[in-house]
């Protein structure tokens, strides 16, 4: 499938919503990492909101790919680099809602991880099960 950038933005925003939530759910409330409070309800909402951004550098990247496609391992990988991104702006330059003495970067580390991998794997299994032509329509889901 060769994804369109309103489809990307459709994928993403409906995965960080449904997947990424339930993800985020038990580090909100303490279960994991040993911390708990929103600070990872706001570094969910930032890795979707600067995601829709680089989504729109990836359809561009992907026009110079022989077949037009983004594989898989891209995908993947690429939550290596916006993970990096998150990160610098949180240490660097500092976003609203993350405070920088409430930050821990082992809890940072345990939750982009394990949000990232599970959005992938929904990205490959779930959106094909539950949206079977959304493959069809550049990966637009309505």
């Amino acid at each position: 499938m060769t994804p369109t950038l309103f489809g990307r933005w459709q994928t993403r925003i409906l995965l960080f919503a449904t997947v990424g939530v339930l993800v985020t759910l038990p580090f909100f409330l303490g279960l994991i990492a040993g911390k708990s409070g929103s600070i990872f309800f706001w570094i969910l909402g930032y890795v979707a909101i600067f995601g829709i951004g680089w989504d729109a550098l990836y359809i561009y990247i992907q026009q110079y790919r022989w077949d037009r496609d983004w594989p898989g391992a891209f995908q993947l990988l690429a939550g290596i680099w916006e993970a990096i991104f998150v990160l610098f702006l949180i240490e660097i330059v500092g976003l609203p809602g993350i405070p920088k003495p409430e930050f821990d970067l082992g809890a940072f580390a345990l939750h982009y991880s394990l949000v990232w991998l599970a959005i992938y794997l929904g990205a490959q299994t779930l959106m094909r099960i539950l949206f079977p032509y959304w493959r069809f329509r550049g990966g637009q889901w309505w």
